[in-house]
């Protein structure tokens, strides 16, 4: 699956936070690994029936992750299948993060800003 991404303009209007972003293939479903420079790195994974996860991993830092996803597995939250891990895999909140891939990983880019200013 080709992804639906300018990395390039991704990695310019995020180089402050951004060290390193790199495509890794996994069979025929490709995976976006951005390594942050405060030594964090986030996942982004598209597949081509439409499942995705954004993924902040954090753990080896201060015991956080912040994911986005819709793995079908959530069904008391309002936005199901789409839901947000904030700061732990069982706090499960309703998403409102765009459908759209672009939209998205500018989304949770600026959240990662955010968070990376306090």
């Amino acid at each position: 699956m080709q992804l639906p991404l300018d990395l390039s303009k991704i990695s310019t209007k995020y180089g402050e936070i951004i060290a390193n972003i790199e495509v890794i293939r996994i069979g025929t479903t490709q995976k976006i690994r951005i390594m942050l420079k405060d030594a964090s790195y986030l996942d982004f994974w598209f597949s081509e029936t439409g499942r995705y996860s954004y993924h902040w991993e954090r753990r080896h830092m201060d015991g956080k992750i912040f994911r986005f996803d819709n793995a079908p597995h959530h069904v008391n939250i309002s936005t199901f299948p789409h839901h947000f891990h904030n700061g732990r895999e069982n706090n499960v909140v309703e998403s409102s993060l765009s459908r759209m891939p672009e939209e998205a990983i500018s989304q949770v880019l600026d959240f990662v800003q955010e968070f990376l200013k306090q």
